[in-house]
């Protein structure tokens, strides 16, 4: 394992808006981590390396409920005004949760942000921004 869960969080901590996000992406690439998804509902992430030894991290908040039915176009919109700065994470999440989206994976080498729902269809696909 080439990174630990405590140089990821230290990372994070610099990320305050989607804005300072493709630095982050940059920095835990660099430490070694080449995909990682995220659980909106708890906002648990499971990291992995090259070898796909992975580190999981622990629930973040209380549990969100996660809609039944995905809104994609309300979810977009949510999603473009988060990327701009306009949103927190914990707003984002709840978005996610609010339109059905239950989690996110991170591709660091193709440098793709795929979302998906609860039956982990592929809803939308994203090259990282500034990656």
């Amino acid at each position: 394992m080439k990174f630990t869960i405590d140089e990821i969080k230290a990372e994070h901590q610099k990320v305050k808006s989607g804005a300072d996000f493709p630095p982050y992406i940059q920095a835990i690439k660099t430490k070694g981590v080449s995909h990682y998804t995220v659980y909106v509902s708890d906002g648990r992430t499971v990291y992995f390396d090259t070898e796909g030894q992975s580190e999981s991290t622990e629930s973040k908040y209380e549990v969100l409920t996660i809609a039944e039915t995905l809104n994609l176009d309300e979810f977009k919109s949510r999603l473009k005004l988060h990327q701009q700065g306009g949103t927190d994470y914990m707003t984002f999440c709840n978005d996610c949760a609010q339109n059905g989206v239950e989690g996110w994976k991170m591709d660091l080498d193709k440098m793709t942000c795929t979302y998906f729902d609860k039956a982990e269809n592929e809803i939308l696909v994203e090259r990282i921004p500034g990656a």
